[in-house]
């Protein structure tokens, strides 16, 4: 069957939020050391400790928002043992991610440095789990406030005179899980506790996150629209793409079988259920859309790579993950009046990263090549899509064969994300777009595929999976028709 897609480029819809285009950095394996710090004194090229390759190529893609310090690490970091010359910083155990002792080199100012040198807003986490109102009341003082006082003093002794601009901060994470075994109840009393304290100094204002559900805890969602939600600007969802069983086995990164490939992407578009259903009590309490859903952690998560140690969750990244990442770009830009940020876990080396490094070596992952394809999406304006797909079989199952989005940026351009999931059969796509004239416009393509399900960058192949420029569209009267091959990622501009 043939894929039939409408694009109504005279029927505009919300404005595709850049943040959902957001990355994580947690303090886990080698995501910060080894992957953006390498310190001063390293071998490796670097600006004032920060990996020279790496900044880079994070600034290529316009990171709109970076999150930090974690995670479940955020609900242990004390703030205060990242600050000061370094070699006076206390050390202390990673617990949660391989026991490794974490010497707090980066810290506030070289995350506020880092999100300076790539021009991306900060999006900071709190520590509900195990620190006061009192420590989290002072890091937003330490930060923001531009006069005198007792931690404004204590930021200019360290070497920063002027405050940081901080939008973004997000009290407490996952706390329901590693940030406290908290109940729903419970963790809404602490959090309206909590941001009473989360102040505004002077012009800079606060978007204030509350730490929201994992998966399908709806109840959870309830408690805190319920409780907390007049005092909140965003609540979290965090959902991880996982073929296998979470404790028992997710699955290879790269040694998997043909079902394992459509489980992920049937697991990957499960996404547009929880958003449909947490948006739905989020409506209830909150109509008018005030509180953006913040889907701040997101990605797949496989099994570690063997030999490595299974703390550092590090993991290859292949075509699949590509998919995944173009699965959810798509369903994010549907739900664009709820879903006003997402990060992707994890920055580098860690889960569905964009970079991977090894010593001096750097690659990029066909996840990164994705994100770069679709900045063209950062801040543009949803187009109304209606659509006839085939249908991608397997086993007795079956999921749509292609996902299509379409947004129009400030110039007028419209582009055209389309993902093939069928692992072994191409897409005709029959696009017609209303509201232009297609035979008077201009239209170039970039594709992103591969020959193999596990197709995979490696330091010996960097550019084994990359974008290369798609010639299979013609356009003929009003619609472009559209040769999609197996398991690729298309975007398209019409200019």
């Amino acid at each position: 069957m043939k894929n039939h897609v409408v694009i109504n480029a005279d029927i505009e819809k919300a404005k595709i939020n850049k943040n959902i285009y957001g990355h994580f950095a947690e303090h886990l394996g080698r995501g910060i050391y080894e992957g953006i710090w390498v310190g001063e004194d390293s071998s490796i090229p670097n600006t004032n400790g920060i990996r020279n390759d790496v900044l880079a190529a994070l600034k290529n893609l316009n990171i709109p928002v970076l999150r930090w310090p974690g995670g479940c690490f955020a609900d242990e970091y004390h703030w205060k043992d990242g600050i000061g010359p370094r070699e006076n910083r206390k050390r202390m155990i990673n617990t949660h991610w391989g026991g490794v002792v974490e010497n707090n080199h980066f810290g506030t100012h070289e995350f506020m440095m880092l999100c300076e040198m790539l021009e991306t807003e900060p999006y900071i986490c709190g520590n509900v789990g195990s620190g006061t109102v009192q420590e989290m009341s002072e890091w937003v003082e330490y930060m923001t406030f531009d006069g005198e006082s007792p931690m404004a003093n204590l930021r200019k002794e360290n070497g920063r005179e002027e405050p940081w601009k901080l939008t973004y901060f997000g009290v407490g994470n996952e706390n329901w899980g590693c940030g406290g075994n908290m109940r729903p109840e419970y963790y809404a009393d602490l959090y309206r506790r909590y941001q009473t304290y989360v102040r505004n100094y002077g012009d800079n204002r606060i978007y204030k996150i509350a730490g929201g559900a994992n998966v399908d805890d709806y109840n959870w969602t309830e408690v805190l629209m319920k409780n907390a939600a007049r005092m909140m600007d965003g609540l979290s969802l965090h959902y991880y793409t996982i073929p296998g069983e979470f404790w028992t086995g997710k699955g290879s990164a790269t040694d998997f079988p043909e079902s394992e490939w459509f489980i992920t992407l049937k697991k990957a578009l499960h996404m547009d259920t929880l958003i449909t259903k947490h948006s739905t009590i989020m409506d209830k309490y909150d109509p008018e859309k005030r509180i953006g859903m913040i889907i701040d952690e997101w990605g797949t998560w496989f099994d570690p790579e063997p030999g490595t140690n299974p703390g550092f969750l590090y993991q290859q990244n292949t075509i699949r993950d590509a998919l995944v990442a173009g699965l959810h770009f798509n369903v994010f830009h549907e739900h664009a009046d709820r879903v006003q940020m997402a990060n992707i876990a994890q920055t580098i080396n860690v889960l569905q990263a964009m970079i991977l490094t090894e010593g001096e070596k750097m690659i990029l992952t066909p996840t990164y090549h994705v994100f770069d394809m679709f900045k063209v999406h950062h801040d543009a304006t949803l187009l109304a899509v209606d659509g006839q797909f085939g249908q991608y079989e397997l086993d007795g199952e079956s999921l749509p064969q292609t996902s299509v989005s379409a947004s129009k940026d400030a110039n007028g351009n419209i582009h055209i994300s389309l993902c093939n999931l069928d692992h072994q059969n191409a897409a005709e796509i029959e696009v017609h777009l209303r509201g232009i004239n297609v035979e008077a416009a201009s239209i170039s393509g970039t594709i992103l595929t591969a020959g193999e399900m596990n197709a995979h960058n490696t330091f010996e192949q960097p550019e084994n999976v990359k974008p290369a420029e798609f010639t299979e569209v013609k356009a003929d009267g009003q619609s472009l028709s559209v040769t999609l091959p197996p398991m690729s990622v298309v975007v398209l501009a019409v200019k």
